[in-house]
């Protein structure tokens, strides 16, 4: 019966119990590090990213509390704003490069703010370019016709709405093109493109996928955990 005979080291390739140096295992810790904290910031820039919501603007569909992942290569490859707070002449930042999927009306997604580029906001796309937008009432018209809009929330009753407010009067607008009308969810409690305008595509870093924890920071209990949102696909 033939043994098998063990296969030959590789041309040019040090081994630990070859002749090649070995490494200390400070320096395997440190590549090792670095090599993780590289792709960390990888996926975080062009990839997915995780978010925690601060305000109510988004309820009932996202509440104060809710952590949740962002696709943020769904609608292309965007260039981040800047690297460590550095803009290079000539690269594109805060830009897409490449296009993928559309937006669509409907997306829940996480763009730059305008008023401050420091902040980013979560908002519904409401309007794409070229589209007529009218608040009427606290309600929404669409190119002319009340929009079929199920995921509004009001807490204000239609009686009480004032006449003078953009987030009960508001319009018509036409968008332009290039931008999107956002607006959040709990109309009555959203600082929206009602108040402050358009939002640039360019500016659009992702979509909201799904909420991976929720904690509720009001609630009395010792463990206020929302159990019940863990996992939900964010519609």
């Amino acid at each position: 019966m033939r043994s098998l005979k063990p296969a030959p080291p590789l041309a040019g390739v040090g081994s630990r119990l070859g002749n090649g140096p070995q490494k200390s295992i400070a320096r395997e810790y440190a590549e090792a590090l670095i090599i993780a904290l590289v792709l960390a910031i990888f996926i975080r820039t062009f990839l997915i990213q995780a978010y925690k919501i601060p305000s109510g603007s988004m309820e009932p569909t996202l509440l104060i509390g809710d952590h949740i992942l962002v696709n943020k290569l769904i609608y292309g490859l965007r260039m981040p704003d800047s690297i460590f707070g550095l803009e290079i002449a000539g690269l594109p930042f805060g830009r897409y490069v490449l296009h993928f999927e559309p937006i669509h009306r409907g997306d829940v997604v996480v763009f730059v703010f305008p008023p401050d580029r420091s902040k980013d906001f979560i908002k519904r796309v409401i309007g794409l370019a070229g589209d007529t937008i009218q608040v009427k009432n606290g309600h929404v018209w669409l190119n002319g016709a009340a929009m079929d809009d199920p995921h509004a929330h009001f807490e204000v009753a239609d009686q009480d709405r004032s006449p003078i407010s953009p987030r009960d009067n508001f319009g018509p607008v036409q968008i332009p093109p290039g931008k999107i009308f956002a607006m959040g969810d709990n109309r009555d409690k959203s600082y929206d493109s009602r108040f402050w305008g358009f939002v640039d595509e360019n500016d659009v870093e992702g979509k909201a996928l799904v909420i991976y924890w929720s904690w509720d920071s009001d609630h009395d209990g010792w463990m206020p955990v929302r159990w019940s949102r863990f996992g939900m696909i964010i519609h």
